[in-house]
Order: structure tokens, then C-alpha cells, then sequence
């Protein structure tokens, strides 16, 4: 008897009606959960007289761009100028982010490829650091880098960011699934170290995985405040500044409409230039095999 065991495709016998079926539905899923986007943007430019006007309206009447105009003027009159804000933000985001990266695709790594005693368990902390929010952790995190003397610094917002748990969680199932430890053994037999296998190998091969750490990281840093730790105004990010520059009461609700659409722009443009790298990471994330 012999056995073919050549791959071969499958076609899906799915009629026209059915998959009109399954575009309406998509369509009708896309839609509702783009609701709340499309009507945050549609509040930056409505004018205050649309803002309050009950029942709300959904979409713009009469747009214009009063709001952004003085959300500008506001921040023309900072002490501080808002370069510096805005600098601050790119700086704790840059040095978070690569931390994060850096440090969890190589505890990812010892954990996915290597045995050591308490390796089991320092995966099952791992999964059970996923179940507790960051509020619960806000004291213990306060006290630690208050004994450390980072207060009103920079490290102490960009050092906890590389502690992030998820994304050691992601890279070492990805890393897990995606390579075969026959190929690492084949490298070290060839002479390579163990940071060659982990720098020209295993991070080549897991790009999807690092890219999508990359924007779990940033969206997290990015819409930081920073306020239980940063004092000094010249530290503080763009977040924090823009929140309280339209915290001034109704006359500014136009501002603090623009600033929402501005503070959501940016983690957006990320994840939309990379969001085929997102679906591929999910997707492989929950397979764990050896």
C-alpha cells in the first residue's frame, strides 16, 4: 500500500451568498467597534455649541478648527515649551520601549531554549504576573524607587517598563513554536555563542513577535503621565501636559476634544503600519510546543 503524504491544498466549496453573508457581518463588526474612534474625531472639530448640545450628535454639523487653533494658543502660553514635553515623552517612550525589548527577547529566550533549575516556575510567575492590574502594584512600585532615590527622574517611569511580563510571555511562546532546537544546536556546532544564536538566529526569525512588543510597549509608555513620580515640570511628558492645559473647566472642552485626537494619532499610525505583525504573534502565541 503506499501513502501519499505530500501536501496538497484544500479548497473551501463556500457559495457567493455565503461569503455576502460573511462580509456583512465583518463589515457590521468593523463598523461597531470603529464607533467610538470615528466619534472622538468627529468631536475635535465640532464647534462648543455641538459639544453640549443634547441629544448628542454623532457626526459633525459644522465643522472647524477652533479647537486645535486654541489648543495652540494654550500651549504658546506653557512656561515650559512644549518641545520639552514633547521631548520628554520621545525619550522615556525610546529608552522604555528598547529596554523592553532588549530585556524580555532575552528572557524569552533562557526560557524557551534553555534548562535551568526553577525554569517551570519562574514561567508559571510569569503567567500569573498577566492577572494583576497595575494599580495594584502602584505602592510597592512607589516604595522600591523611592528607596532606589529615583524619584523625579526619568528611570524611575523607563526601568519598570522593562519588567513588562507580556511581553516575555508572547516572545517565549513565539520563540518556542517558530524554532526547532536543531537549529540552534546546528549553529553552536558551527561555533556560534550563545549571543549569535540569539542575535543573528532567533531575533531575525521572531521579528513578528519583537515588532508587536514594540508597539504593546509604546502605547503603554506613551500615554503616560508620570505623576506620582516626576515633579519637576521640565520632566514631565506631553500627556500630562496636555491634560492639564485643557483642565481648566468648560470653556475648554473644544481643547481637550483636539487633544484626545492628538494623543490618539500617534499609537495608531503604529499599530497600523504594523498590524500584520500583531495578527501573526497572536495567532502563534498560544502554541507552546517543544
Amino acid at each position: 500500500m503506499r501513502f501519499d503524504f505530500s501536501l496538497r491544498a484544500k479548497r473551501i466549496n463556500r457559495s457567493t451568498g455565503g461569503d455576502v453573508v460573511i462580509f456583512a457581518i465583518l463589515a457590521i463588526g468593523a463598523a461597531f467597534m470603529a464607533m467610538p474612534m470615528v466619534y472622538t474625531i468627529s468631536n475635535a472639530f465640532k464647534p462648543l455649541n455641538e459639544l453640549f448640545i443634547f441629544p448628542p450628535q454623532f457626526f459633525v454639523r459644522h465643522p472647524t478648527l477652533d479647537n486645535f487653533n486654541d489648543l495652540f494658543v494654550l500651549m504658546a502660553k506653557s512656561w515650559v515649551p512644549i518641545s520639552r514635553y514633547f521631548f520628554n515623552s520621545l525619550l522615556i517612550v525610546a529608552l522604555g520601549t528598547a529596554g523592553n525589548v532588549a530585556f524580555g527577547s532575552m528572557c524569552a529566550y533562557a526560557l524557551a531554549k534553555h534548562n535551568f533549575p526553577g525554569k517551570e516556575a519562574l514561567n508559571q510567575l510569569i503567567m500569573l504576573s498577566l492577572m494583576f492590574s497595575g494599580v495594584v502594584l502602584m505602592i510597592p512600585h512607589y516604595l522600591l524607587i523611592s528607596y532606589l532615590g529615583w524619584m523625579n527622574t526619568y528611570w524611575a517611569i523607563v526601568v519598570p517598563a522593562w519588567a513588562m511580563t507580556l511581553g516575555v510571555y508572547l516572545m517565549r511562546n513565539f520563540i518556542t513554536a517558530m524554532i526547532h532546537d536543531t537549529l540552534l544546536e546546528a549553529a553552536r556546532i558551527d561555533g556560534a555563542s550563545e549571543f549569535d544564536c540569539y542575535w543573528r538566529i532567533v531575533m531575525p526569525i521572531v521579528k513578528p513577535a519583537w515588532l508587536t512588543l514594540i508597539i504593546l510597549a509604546f502605547q503603554q509608555l506613551w500615554g503616560t503621565q508620570g505623576e506620582l513620580y516626576l515633579y519637576a515640570e521640565q520632566l514631565k511628558p506631553l500627556p500630562y501636559a496636555l491634560n492639564q492645559i485643557v483642565g481648566g473647566g468648560v470653556g475648554r472642552a473644544g481643547a481637550a476634544a483636539a487633544v484626545t485626537v492628538i494623543l490618539m494619532i500617534v499609537p495608531i499610525t503604529v499599530f497600523l503600519i504594523n498590524q500584520s505583525q500583531i495578527v501573526q504573534t497572536m495567532g502563534t502565541s498560544g502554541i507552546t510546543g517543544e
